[in-house]
């Protein structure tokens, strides 16, 4: 099955050209920016790409490349998959939709965050169950377990539990355009918008965003602030290992932990009982200071790869880049701007299109290199 494929857009780089174009400019400073001075963010990537790989052409026994990659049981079509992205639709309206119907025909997987704006029960509708679900954990136990309940319903088999966001990071471009919480509309955004048509007719189109999966628990009446306020009391409080085994105990399915960024929380994960680990700092957005993705793979990968699965997001952006993070250990990748980028260029056919780049440049680079299966991009990495 062939999927479209805009060769005026060829590159990343060329998708965010067009999404700064026709995004408004609140929009896409949410979605660019990291944290504080954006170090962190660019050191994720910067370090990623310090990975270099060793060809072996002279290979008699090669064939051929196999993208295909297996995670908890599941073969997918290529070793990456779609982030969990909070405010999704106020980037581009209906962009949680449009990416899990493209991940779903494509064959990779695609999580849905609690924060964004497509409820977790139509974004399982539209995958037919195959979607992961990413928990903000609530302070509440109730509400926790009725989030638990509605995702088991649903048939979500992959439960990814959120660990880098105790507090929410400083982000001074989102403090400035109003989206904090509590969020606020202003002058200048309301400018912006008006300014990209387009963005205001889908807008239009599909209705103003909210949280669509946290809908069922808030008072209809609230104004802006009183949903900042609700947001913040929600989800405050510290992930704890007494939390994680309540919902350890209740989830039937595989456990995920993100925003491991230590080997100490790695080794918790594992005596914790989670099924996979995502190496993560939340793209850059929440700990400027800290390391990049990759250092921790570095770090971690042999010392826990045959005990949980071991995955990685946060740097990734394009299909070299996926190759350089398996070869230091990732078992599979996640990215969440890039796939961001292509929605707010090509709107309903930012999905496809994206997937097929990512596929190309990726099968490319395992070409190249003459390597048959992506687990052995390790053999491949100049030491």
């Amino acid at each position: 099955m062939s999927f479209p494929f805009d060769t005026r857009y060829a590159s990343l780089e060329l998708l965010i050209e067009r999404a700064k174009k026709k995004m408004p400019r609140f929009a896409f400073e949410y979605l660019d920016g990291g944290c504080n001075e954006n170090i962190n963010r660019d050191r994720n990537t910067s370090e990623l790409r310090e990975v270099l790989l060793r060809p072996q052409y002279l290979n008699n026994n090669y064939v051929e490349a196999n993208m295909e990659t297996e995670l908890f049981g599941v073969k997918y079509a290529a070793p990456f998959g779609v982030s969990p992205v909070g405010l999704q639709g106020l980037m581009w309206p209906n962009a949680p939709e449009i990416l899990a119907k493209a991940a779903f025909k494509h064959n990779i997987p695609f999580i849905l965050s609690t924060v964004t704006t497509s409820g977790l029960e139509r974004i399982s509708e539209l995958t037919e169950g195959k979607a992961w679900y990413q928990l903000y954990h609530p302070r509440e136990e109730w509400l926790r377990n009725d989030i638990l309940d509605r995702c088991e319903a649903s048939g979500y088999d992959v439960l990814v539990v959120l660990a880098d966001v105790p507090t929410f990071g400083y982000r001074a471009k989102e403090i400035r355009n109003g989206l904090s919480m509590p969020p606020q509309i202003n002058f200048r955004n309301v400018s912006q918008a008006l300014a990209k048509p387009q963005w205001c007719l889908e807008m239009l189109k599909h209705g103003v965003p909210s949280f669509a999966t946290m809908n069922k628990y808030m008072d209809k009446n609230m104004n802006v602030k009183q949903l900042g306020q609700f947001m913040n009391s929600t989800f405050s409080g510290r992930l704890n290992s007494d939390r994680i085994k309540a919902i350890r105990d209740k989830w039937k399915g595989k456990l995920v932990i993100k925003g491991v960024a230590s080997d100490e929380d790695a080794a918790e994960a594992v005596r914790l009982g989670f099924d996979g680990m995502i190496i993560s700092n939340h793209g850059g957005r929440q700990l400027d200071a800290g390391e990049s993705t990759i250092a921790v793979v570095k770090e971690i990968s042999e010392k826990y790869k045959d005990q949980i699965k071991i995955m990685m997001d946060s740097g990734v952006r394009t299909g070299p880049d996926v190759a350089r993070a398996l070869s230091c250990g990732a078992e599979f990748t996640f990215m969440g701007r890039t796939f961001m980028y292509a929605v707010g260029a090509l709107g309903d056919k930012g999905g496809d299109h994206i997937i097929e780049m990512l596929k190309m440049q990726f099968r490319q680079v395992m070409e190249q290199l003459c390597c048959e299966k992506p687990e052995d991009l390790q053999n491949f990495r100049v030491k």
